[in-house]
């Protein structure tokens, strides 16, 4: 064979090898978990921390994998016109057209894709000393592409969003989490965080059907048995009706040293807070320091009384179930007959649609919250509606 042909061979054969270079470095500084290699270079791998510096300018880093790998391509393609010409004459041009292609996608873009997203931390530790070369090579070109992509932001009005949405940074979490550089509960915990500050009063009340309050003309006696009963520390204590709270009593001011106080109720509980149900729990929560409160009312939309919600309700949503030495196991799904359950009006929403594989649009956060939505009203007794 021609010496010439078999040396436009062997480039060709280099310039697909590179062009699979590039398409895997490009696949693999997208894929790589970020958190995996902060953690890495953290504790001393400098590769980890080359990556980390360069994916701290993605844009640039792009821009330089783009510009190789087209270099690359139009290299290849024009070695394989010059060979092919040679060999077959007038159709060589559309024989190189065809077989480069080919090598292209298959060598130079599917197999090394597939290859790096398996392994994206170990190809970008391998890729990224040569990236900073060919950065620093391409510095005049990177520097063109820069000043022509603010152009075309400019003509065309495009602002960089830089801000992460909710969603984003829930699957961020996952990512983390399956990635194990966090386990289950420190995940859970995150996700928590992250949905808190959408999280409304009226998603964690406990709801007035399920309150436990005395009556300000309730006998003292009857105010201990309720105590005694509910194993609550404190209690709304209402006058007429439920729908007017007018204090909080603490059972550490409700028993003195010698038993029951001598004391009047009025004397003793203490001013409630009122909020309404559209408050977000981390104002709420403010409030509740502020005004060294452990309770908060939750009022309707007609100032009528819809439950409460105790400053434990709120940090639940952050860390869980807090249980203490009265808390009771309660089951949140109960099967009462044939398709027919009863079911906590705590649980989450999203968990109760899994369980019953139904899907819903509401934003609500619990399942109370979305039965008073579908109703239009605070339920009571045989209400109903139809859902599909």
């Amino acid at each position: 064979m021609n010496p010439e042909n078999i040396r436009n061979i062997i480039a060709l054969a280099v310039l697909i090898l590179m062009s699979g270079y590039f398409s895997a470095t490009e696949t693999a500084f997208l894929s790589c978990n970020k958190t995996r290699l902060r953690t890495m270079a953290e504790k001393g791998n400098k590769r980890a921390a080359l990556v980390n510096r360069l994916n701290e300018n993605y844009d640039r880093l792009l821009s330089t994998i783009l510009i190789g790998n087209n270099i690359v391509n139009l290299t290849a393609a024009s070695i394989g016109t010059v060979l092919f010409v040679r060999l077959y004459g007038d159709i060589g041009a559309t024989v190189s057209t065809a077989v480069i292609t080919v090598l292209v996608l298959i060598f130079g873009e599917i197999t090394p894709k597939n290859v790096a997203k398996d392994c994206p931390e170990k190809l970008a530790m391998f890729s990224a000393p040569i990236i900073r070369v060919l950065i620093w090579i391409f510095t005049p070109l990177n520097f063109l592409f820069g000043l022509w992509k603010k152009l075309i932001s400019k003509v065309l009005h495009l602002e960089s969003d830089s801000k992460m949405s909710q969603e984003e940074l829930l699957m961020l979490v996952e990512e983390v989490r399956e990635g194990g550089t966090i386990d289950s509960e420190e995940g859970d915990l995150l996700k928590n965080a992250i949905e808190f500050n959408d999280m409304r009063a009226e998603d964690i009340l406990t709801h007035r059907v399920d309150l436990e309050a005395v009556d300000i003309e309730s006998t003292k006696e009857e105010i201990a048995e309720v105590f005694t009963q509910s194993k609550f520390a404190r209690l709304p204590v209402y006058e007429d009706s439920i729908d007017n709270i007018i204090g909080i009593l603490n059972m550490k001011d409700f028993y003195d040293g010698t038993g029951i106080t001598a004391k009047s109720i009025r004397d003793i509980m203490t001013k409630p807070l009122f909020v309404l149900k559209s408050e977000k729990i981390d104002e709420l929560l403010k409030l509740l320091q502020e005004t060294k409160s452990q309770m908060a009312v939750i009022l309707d939309e007609y100032g009528g009384t819809l439950g409460i919600v105790t400053l434990e309700d709120i940090l639940e949503e952050l860390v869980g179930e807090i249980w203490d030495e009265h808390d009771e196991v309660t089951e949140e799904y109960i099967p009462i007959g044939e398709n027919r359950w009863r079911v906590d009006c705590s649980v989450n929403l999203d968990d109760f649609c899994d369980f019953f594989g139904i899907e819903t649009d509401s934003t609500t956060i619990s399942l109370g919250g979305w039965v008073m939505e579908q109703l239009g009203k605070v339920p009571e007794a045989g209400d109903s509606f139809e859902f599909e």
